[in-house]
């Protein structure tokens, strides 16, 4: 699962760090790149503002993108990777703290590849970021993205 990149939009650094470890903990070593707001992730992916210099060979193989973010929800990150023909492919895994059923409906119609909401407890979690990782990253086949 090595040469499959993640990209991770998230912008609690608690979050963050308890997703980097329980990738480690689960040992998925893969390449991972956090964003700390939806415009960070558009540009990463989009390769503008900071990242002009990113390799274009360098596609995520899934996103992991919370909704509720500063500057663009995840919800605008999503539309507009689902406009564009460069990214409109890459699996999209919505993981949020959000209960709001508006939030999933939203996010299936701008063509998610599944909404999971964040749990609370690490165990959990790290057992919801192992099975993640191995679906998207080991089993999954991706069209086109790197993957």
């Amino acid at each position: 699962m090595q040469d499959r990149t993640i990209l991770l939009v998230e912008d609690d650094p608690d979050d963050v760090e308890l997703t980097k470890m329980a990738l480690e903990q689960n040992r998925i070593v893969n390449a991972l790149f956090v964003a700390r707001d939806g415009q960070e992730a558009l540009d990463w992916l989009f390769r503008e503002g900071d990242f002009t210099e990113r390799d274009p060979n360098q596609i995520p193989s899934v996103v992991l993108l919370d909704i509720k973010l500063p500057k663009l929800t995840g919800l605008d990150v999503l539309e507009r990777m689902r406009r564009d023909p460069r990214t409109k492919l890459i699996p999209v895994v919505i993981l949020t703290s959000s209960k709001e059923e508006t939030d999933v409906a939203r996010s299936y119609e701008l063509h998610a590849n599944s909404y999971i909401r964040k749990p609370v407890d690490f165990e959990h979690f790290t057992k919801a970021v192992r099975d993640i990782g191995l679906y998207w990253l080991l089993l999954n086949e991706c069209p086109n993205s790197g993957g």
